[in-house]
């Protein structure tokens, strides 16, 4: 699974987006991150697959590896239907 070309992670001001820039009809996608997206989000830019997601949470947060693992399913879910990833 790999990150679409186009789609760039911003910070600013303790919040972080996820944008979509350079598309066709001049409208960009934006994607809201809250902290463990942003984890996640650069666990992917890395190339980590889902174990590595879910090894990245249980890093970086005190769970298990069940529920990370059921977090980066979930993570990976929501930008796939946002059309941020190739498989």
């Amino acid at each position: 699974m790999k990150i679409k070309n186009g789609y760039i992670l911003k910070e600013f001001g303790g919040e972080a987006v996820v944008i979509e820039s350079g598309t066709a009809n001049g409208r960009s996608s934006i994607i809201e991150l809250n902290e463990s997206g942003i984890v996640l989000w650069k666990a992917l830019e890395k190339g980590a697959d889902l174990d590595g997601l879910a090894q990245a949470l249980t890093a970086e947060y005190d769970i298990d590896a069940a529920t990370a693992k059921r977090d980066a399913e979930k993570f990976v879910e929501t930008i796939r239907s946002a059309g941020a990833l190739d498989d």
